[in-house]
């Protein structure tokens, strides 16, 4: 059986990699096998790859389902098949049948992980009829998509008392003009559900003027899309990941800091250090116990540097990217911690493992890279904190090719947007017409639900 590559104290250790005996790992059973489910198109996702390596090291059956036959995911040595939807499934009648398609190729009930909010939603949403095939936390249906929609997460936090940012969801121009003279640049536009980005192109931003908000929000169309706009909270950083299962009494609560995120300001952890925080932990687990929340979750907040307050910024009913940046000492992440409590095995509790560093390579460069741009407009130096132990989210000597391929799709990434951007300006001017009928040439692909069928491949 592949070694249980944790990071711990009590444990044994070989190439620098610290590992449970092989007789702790034996007794547990690692036959369930899993499915890997992102509806979203990214097929550059760390977090996707973790999953699959995770529990492939132990043996289990891991399946995903991959935008194509050349992501990461797909050809990790830990994927034991991959499935291709060329389209998502456009409702929950067509989603059921592509779900009950590909549990008849695996063969027996597996345990379905969400990576994306709208996996999340469609699996909640779809429990019962998924049951037959399927086996996934006890959630009640429409929790997933209340905490997911930022508008309803907001209400949520109003309601229990938990400080969150300052929100408004303008109906009109009128109301953003309304919020703009209340409020402090910078200011931060969100797409209420992360499937619906704004315009087609980001689901949060940092928009530092008021021009520029003018401009996005003057000829926004408000029937078709919800637009949040948000108070720029000043401080710091911190990540909540947590598995949790409110009918057996499971509570799994981890904190730490995001020390580096891409874009900065509102993207992604580019690195983050394990910090147990007791306030934080409570805080959140007051939110999930509030709703009965069953499953991973991952949440970002923010300590607001002018209070001392932890404002919730965002709740994510899913696994988060960034979970091996945190374990316990008993090698416990949120991943197992859901594998071993939907099989049907105990979870054994321990304190966290803290001063764990997790650095996404790609974030972590570009990252770099913009700071040394000298129209960024951050001239801040990336220091990376005290660490005991440090984790890389694409790296991996016993998985190699993933890493390779995504450095590949990175850059074929940056050389199209490259070229994108330099031939975007002419052609708007030569060929008006083509732009007003597409206005989503250059602007990044819709993730919302798609009119056509999808369709079912297998790698």
């Amino acid at each position: 059986m592949p070694p249980f590559l944790i990071r711990g104290s009590a444990l044994t250790s070989r190439n620098g990699i610290a590992m449970l005996t092989d007789d702790i790992s034996s007794t547990l059973d690692w036959t369930v096998p899993v499915l890997i489910l992102k509806m979203s198109p990214t097929p550059v996702h760390h977090g996707a790859l973790a999953v699959a390596r995770v529990l492939g090291r132990q043996g289990v059956p891991v399946y995903g389902i991959v935008e194509d036959g050349c992501t990461p995911l797909a050809v990790s040595r830990y994927l034991t098949k991959a499935f291709i939807w060329d389209r998502r499934p456009s409702d929950s009648a067509s989603f059921v049948k592509e779900m009950a398609a590909i549990a008849a190729q695996i063969g027996s009930r597996a345990i379905v992980i969400p990576m994306d909010d709208l996996s999340a939603v469609c699996v909640a949403e779809n429990a019962v009829s998924l049951a037959e095939w399927f086996i996934v936390p006890p959630v009640r249906p429409q929790t997933p998509a209340r905490l997911a929609n930022k508008l309803c997460l907001s209400a949520l936090c109003a309601e229990l008392a938990i400080p969150t940012a300052r929100t408004v969801a303008p109906k009109c121009f009128d109301e953003v003009k309304e919020f703009v003279q209340s409020s402090r640049f910078p200011v931060v536009v969100k797409a209420s559900e992360q499937w619906h980005p704004v315009n087609h192109a980001f689901c949060t931003k940092v928009i530092e003027t008021r021009e520029e908000l003018f401009s996005l929000c003057e000829r926004y169309d408000y029937q078709s899309e919800r637009i949040l706009i948000q108070e720029h909270i000043p401080g710091e950083d911190w990540i909540v990941h947590g598995y949790y299962n409110s009918n057996a009494n499971v509570s799994l609560t981890f904190t730490g800091r995001k020390t580096c995120g891409y874009p900065n300001g509102a993207g992604s952890t580019a690195m983050g250090l394990s910090v147990d925080n007791g306030t934080l932990r409570q805080q959140s687990e007051t939110l999930l116990k509030a709703v009965d929340y069953s499953g991973i979750i991952d949440m970002d907040w923010r300590r607001d540097s002018r209070d001392g307050q932890y404002r919730l910024l965002d709740c994510n009913p899913r696994v988060g990217q960034n979970f091996r940046m945190f374990e316990n000492e008993a090698g416990i992440d949120v991943v197992l911690a859901q594998y071993l409590d939907l099989s049907g095995q105990p979870l054994v509790t321990a304190p966290q493992v803290d001063n764990c560093l997790f650095i996404v390579e790609s974030f972590y460069i570009l990252a770099m890279l913009r700071r040394l741009t000298p129209l960024s407009g951050s001239r801040e130096k990336i220091i990376r904190p005290s660490h005991q132990v440090m984790e890389l989210a694409w790296w991996s000597s016993d998985d190699v090719v993933p890493f390779f391929v995504m450095i590949i799709r990175v850059l074929v990434r940056l050389i199209s947007r490259s070229v994108g951007a330099l031939l975007y300006s002419p052609l708007r001017s030569w060929l008006p017409g083509l732009f007003a009928a597409d206005a989503r040439t250059f602007a990044g692909p819709s993730v919302g639900p798609q009119p056509q069928s999808s369709g079912l491949k297998q790698r």
